[in-house]
C-alpha cells in the first residue's frame, strides 16, 4: 500500500451540527472564586489566574466563540488551500501536506508539528518557507487526519521511522529536519534512522536532562545551577505529559464526548499564545477526527520507548525562545557533538510559528543553509 492519494478536508454537516448543539449544552465545571486563587502563588510558568489549572472564563469564552461565531467551512476551504495527501505506513494511515517550491533546486524539508499542535502548527509560515524549501509537513500517526493509531509501538522513534520512508517515497534522498515540542523528540530520532539521508536537524527545543550523576553539577556555572529550579517547575507543571503518560484511556472518554473538555485539555498549553481562531481550528479538528485518545496514547508510548546512549553527531541547531523551555548547553553538548548554531531569542514562546514566526523561519533558513 505505497500509493499516495489527494487528500481534502470535508467534514460530514452532520457532525458540524452534532458540535454545534453538544456545546450549546456544555455543563459547566465549578470553580474557587478568583480573590482564592490569586492567593496561591503563580510559579515557574504558571500564569496569573492559572494556578489551579485552565480557567473557567477561558474556557467559556473559547466555547461561545466556537458555537456562535467561528465557521469550520472557511477554515476548511482555508486548510484545503494547501495540497494534502494521505498513504499507508507500516500500517498507518499517514496524513501529510506537500508544498513544492517553485524553485526545483530548493532543499526539501519535513517539519512535524507538537502535541496539542496539529499540522496547522506550520501554515502560516508555510508560503514563506516554501521559497527556500520543498515542504512535507505531516500529522503524527495517532493526531488529526493520520486518524487513531490501532496497534501498541506507535511511539516517538517508529514516527521517525515512517517519516523516513514517507521522504523517500516522495523521491527525497537529502533532506532537512525541523521539529517543535513532540516534533523536537522526532527530530533527532530521525536523523538517527535516516543518517547519510539527514543534511541536518533544526529544533526549537533540546531536552537533555541531568543524568543523576553529581559530577555533572559541578561543571555548571551558578546561573545554569539556578536556572535548574526553573526548569523542574517546567517539567512540573506539564501534568498533560504526566496524565497521558500515566493512564490515556481514563482522559479519552471525556475528551469524546466533550467538546469543552477536549478544549480546556488542550487549552492548558495553546492557552492565548495562539489566536483564539488558530486554537479552535485545533480543537476542531481533534474533535472531527475523534483522535484525543490516540494522540494522549503516544505519550504513553514514548514513556517505553528505550533510548540510545551514544550521542548524535549529524549537525544540529536549536532555536530558543524566551518563554519556553531553554535548555542548558552542558547537557544538550553531552547528548549531540554537532552543535552547529544555538540562538536564544528575547521573544517568542513554545509555539513560536504562531507567535514569532518571522525569526523562526529566519533560523530555519539560516540553519539549513549552512548545512546544505
Amino acid at each position: 500500500m505505497t500509493t499516495i492519494q489527494p487528500f481534502t478536508i470535508n467534514v460530514p454537516q452532520h457532525e458540524v451540527d452534532d458540535l454545534r448543539d453538544r456545546l450549546a449544552r456544555t455543563r459547566w465545571a465549578n470553580e474557587l472564586p478568583a480573590a482564592e486563587v490569586a492567593g496561591v502563588a503563580a510559579t515557574g510558568p504558571v500564569r496569573e489566574g492559572w494556578q489551579y489549572g485552565v480557567p473557567l472564563s477561558y474556557v467559556q469564552d473559547l466555547v461561545r466563540q466556537w458555537r456562535e461565531d467561528f465557521d469550520w467551512r472557511a477554515q476548511e476551504r482555508r486548510l484545503n488551500e494547501f495540497p494534502q495527501f494521505t498513504t499507508e505506513i507500516d500500517g498507518q494511515l499517514i496524513h501529510f501536506v506537500h508544498l513544492r517550491s517553485s524553485d526545483p533546486g530548493a532543499t526539501p524539508l519535513i517539519l512535524t508539528h507538537g502535541w496539542p499542535n496539529t499540522f496547522v502548527e506550520y501554515l502560516g509560515v508555510a508560503r514563506e518557507l516554501s521559497e527556500h524549501f520543498h515542504l512535507v509537513i505531516p500529522s503524527i500517526p495517532g493526531h488529526g487526519f493520520s486518524g487513531h493509531t490501532g496497534e501498541r509501538g506507535w511511539d516517538a522513534g517508529r514516527v521517525a521511522r515512517a517519516w523516513a520512508e514517507l521522504m523517500r517515497r516522495l523521491g527525497y534522498q537529502r533532506y532537512g529536519v525541523h521539529g517543535n515540542d513532540a516534533g523536537a523528540i522526532i527530530a533527532p530520532l530521525l536523523g538517527r534512522v535516516a543518517g547519510p539521508d539527514v543534511l541536518g536537524v533544526h529544533v526549537n527545543q533540546i531536552f537533555s536532562f541531568p543524568s543523576g550523576d553529581p559530577a555533572e553539577f559541578a561543571e555548571l556555572t551558578p546561573a545554569e545551577l539556578e536556572y535548574l529550579g526553573f526548569l523542574q517547575s517546567f517539567v512540573d507543571y506539564a501534568i498533560h505529559d504526566k496524565a497521558q503518560k500515566a493512564q490515556p484511556q481514563t482522559l479519552a472518554h471525556a475528551l469524546a464526548d466533550s467538546p469543552a473538555g477536549q478544549l480546556a485539555w488542550i487549552g492548558q498549553l495553546l492557552g492565548d499564545a495562539l489566536a483564539p481562531e488558530d486554537v479552535l481550528t485545533i480543537a476542531s479538528i481533534y474533535w472531527f477526527t475523534n483522535t484525543g485518545a490516540s494522540s494522549a496514547r503516544f505519550y504513553f508510548e514514548n514513556g517505553r520507548m528505550e533510548g540510545s546512549a551514544e550521542p548524535t553527531t549529524f549537525p544540529i541547531g536549536l532555536s530558543s525562545f524566551a518563554n519556553d523551555f531553554r535548555p542548558i548547553r552542558h547537557f544538550a553538548e553531552r547528548d549531540h557533538k554537532n552543535i552547529v548554531s544555538w540562538v536564544e531569542h528575547d521573544r517568542g514562546g513554545h509555539w513560536a510559528a504562531h507567535d514569532a514566526p518571522d525569526l523562526l523561519v529566519e533560523d530555519i533558513r539560516t540553519f539549513f543553509t549552512s548545512v546544505r
